[in-house]
């Protein structure tokens, strides 16, 4: 009998992937729906006769070609349990040819120097030992399926996207790029199990697992004080990992060079491509407070290209001062899935007060190999104008990482105020101010209740937002108007928010819609020609690209989706909001610093606006 129970205990424990073959399929929105939607959405970016005229068009797409393509999209929803999933990721970006390691990839500081690990030099691989011992240990819980399924309300969210943070690589392609993953739990089969280390320019890999059992982090220690003992008393490496910084069509093509050179080149890639994930030993010391991250994110996502590797989904970067920064390719997964990942080892550090306090015995494991590119004068050259050209690409970005501290989620649930939206909100105000116009904005919804799900788009910039934005400004308006007109803004950010997570949003149905005229060879329709479309950000045109990225001590950013933009990422915490605000210095209209610090001072005015009604 004990044994028996203990079956029916072991087996009532769920495992992390078990109901993916019972999540519901993604829905195909009625086609009214989304057109009343988008109307509504452009209206803030038109006057009467350009909305008149596009609600003409609107009509004809929606008796007209827009009524078949919907028929079509229907079609194609049957037959698959996502009919958006391969779409989204070549057209969003593996078709992408710009150098996405730049444009695309995400990354954010380690929150470490709040509590267990302020900045201290020569604490570098130390706690890099430690911290990687807890991904590891992460790795192992997925493999065997303990990692806790994840759920909103009662809902159970799509656990795929996880199995990406670990043997997962963007691969270069001349016309479009295709992604490796290798992960396997352990009911599958084999998983790779070595990690890469880059430093220096050089390429080094050693195992995870020795003998059926995991490296410790005493053993990581020692594999890591090897390679960089050897690293800084040997010249430096060619810095090979600096390609993946390149356009992606010149990466491939650099890439098939290398494997023509020597086929050995090939295997030395797949090594890194099949790899658990990468360690970067970064020689850098960025300044860091809690109140301000600036440096650390800044050099996370645009430091020396020599030691991150731009295609792989996890590269877990040391600076030399012992401040840490993540960074990862977009395309496998959204950022909650890391920051999920991220904030159990954080859990498991602080529980441990960022020390080891297991066994020092180190076992007589294998040391690092080296991986040696058989490189010649061309990579070599080529390597230099990748790094000349990077360098002065992302000396063009300005970048701001800092906490607002007056309050934080605490004192907004506290005034009946969803958090998320009092911050979207402060953006449109801060926006109005520093442009004097409403800037349309992308926030990212998260689909994951349905298979395979990942994002839908919320347009923050309602008319709602814009009648308040407006009232604010205006010195004749009562309190209490504004009020009235803040909370009308803030119903209706809530209900589009539901309605995107619930798979009732528009910008992933109008997508599939033109896909699918494109796939047919039909001509354009003229609802994605008409400057509505574009001047609401339709077609990756948002002037603010916009995440939560949750309520945790984790913050990331991504750069902005248009020139002229921002990108705009916040963490809500009990106490504070943390913000990274980037742009790009060379155009003269936008400064991220100036738009951050206004909305600092917008989330003040807000607080306000709340005090003084009860006054």
């Amino acid at each position: 009998i004990r044994t028996m129970e203990k079956q029916v205990l072991e087996s009532s424990e769920e495992q992390t992937f078990q109901y993916q073959d019972s999540l519901p399929a993604l829905p195909v929105p009625p086609l009214d729906e989304s057109l009343s939607k988008y109307l509504d959405a452009v209206k803030p970016f038109l006057n009467q006769e350009e909305y008149k005229r596009t609600e003409d068009i609107v009509k004809k797409f929606e008796n007209g070609i827009g009524k078949e393509l919907h028929q079509k999209l229907l079609e194609r929803a049957k037959t698959r349990r996502n009919w958006l999933e391969d779409w989204w990721l070549n057209v969003a970006y593996l078709d992408l040819r710009i150098a996405t390691q730049i444009h695309c990839n995400m990354g954010g500081p380690g929150p470490f120097i709040e509590h267990c690990w302020p900045p201290k030099d020569g604490t570098q691989i130390e706690r890099a030992s430690v911290n990687i011992w807890h991904i590891l240990n992460y790795w192992n819980l997925l493999r065997i399926e303990k990692v806790a399924i994840e759920r909103s309300g009662n809902s159970v969210l799509d656990m795929n996207q996880f199995r990406m943070l670990f043997c997962t690589c963007r691969i270069p392609g001349v016309t479009r790029d295709s992604i490796g993953s290798y992960f396997k739990t352990e009911t599958e089969g084999e998983c790779p199990s070595h990690l890469i280390v880059l430093c220096r320019g050089r390429v080094f890999a050693f195992d995870a697992i020795h003998d059926g059992n995991m490296v410790t982090p005493p053993e990581i220690f020692r594999q890591l004080t090897y390679i960089q003992k050897r690293c800084h008393s040997e010249p430096d490496g060619p810095g090979v990992a600096a390609l993946t910084s390149n356009e992606r069509t010149k990466w491939a093509e650099l890439r098939e060079y290398l494997i023509h050179l020597d086929p050995k080149n090939l295997t030395l890639l797949e090594k890194i491509q099949r790899s658990l994930f990468v360690v970067c030993l970064d020689d850098s010391s960025p300044y860091a407070t809690p109140e301000d991250y600036t440096e650390i994110t800044r050099l996370g996502l645009t430091g020396d290209p020599t030691v991150r590797w731009g295609d792989k989904s996890y590269n877990c970067i040391f600076f030399s001062n012992g401040t840490c920064s993540a960074f990862c390719d977009h395309s496998p997964f959204d950022a909650m899935a890391l920051i999920t990942m991220l904030s159990y080892a954080e859990k498991k550090i602080i529980e441990n007060e960022g020390k080891w306090k297991g066994s020092d015995k180190v076992r007589d494991i294998p040391w690092p190999e080296e991986l040696v590119f058989t490189v010649d004068q061309k990579i070599l050259d080529e390597i230099g104008c990748t790094k000349e050209l990077y360098y002065k690409k992302v000396s063009d970005l300005q970048l701001v990482n800092y906490a607002f501290t007056s309050f934080g989620k605490a004192l907004i649930r506290k005034k009946k105020l969803h958090p998320d939206t009092f911050v979207q909100l402060a953006l449109q105000l801060a926006y109005y101010k520093c442009h004097g116009r409403p800037g349309c904005c992308y926030e990212t919804a998260m689909t994951r209740r349905f298979y395979h799900g990942r994002t839908e788009t919320i347009r923050s910039c309602t008319m709602e937002a814009v009648e308040w934005c407006k009232s604010m400004l205006d010195p004749s308006d009562t309190t209490y108007r504004r009020l009235q007109l803040m909370h009308q803004a803030f119903a209706k950010h809530n209900k589009m928010r539901k309605e995107c997570e619930n798979g009732k949003g528009f910008d992933r149905h109008l997508l599939g819609l033109l896909l699918i005229a494109q796939e047919q060879g039909l001509p354009v329709p003229e609802l994605y020609v008409d400057n509505a479309f574009t001047a609401s950000g339709g077609g990756g045109n948002f002037v603010l690209s916009t995440s939560l990225t949750g309520y945790t001590r984790f913050s990331g950013c991504a750069l902005p989706m248009v020139y002229h933009g921002y990108g705009f990422f916040y963490a809500i915490r009990d106490d504070r909001i943390v913000v990274t605000c980037s742009s790009w210095k060379s155009c003269p209209e936008t400064d991220a610093e100036v738009l951050c610090r206004t909305v600092f001072q917008c989330f003040q005015d807000m607080l306000q606006l709340t005090v003084a009604a009860q006054l």
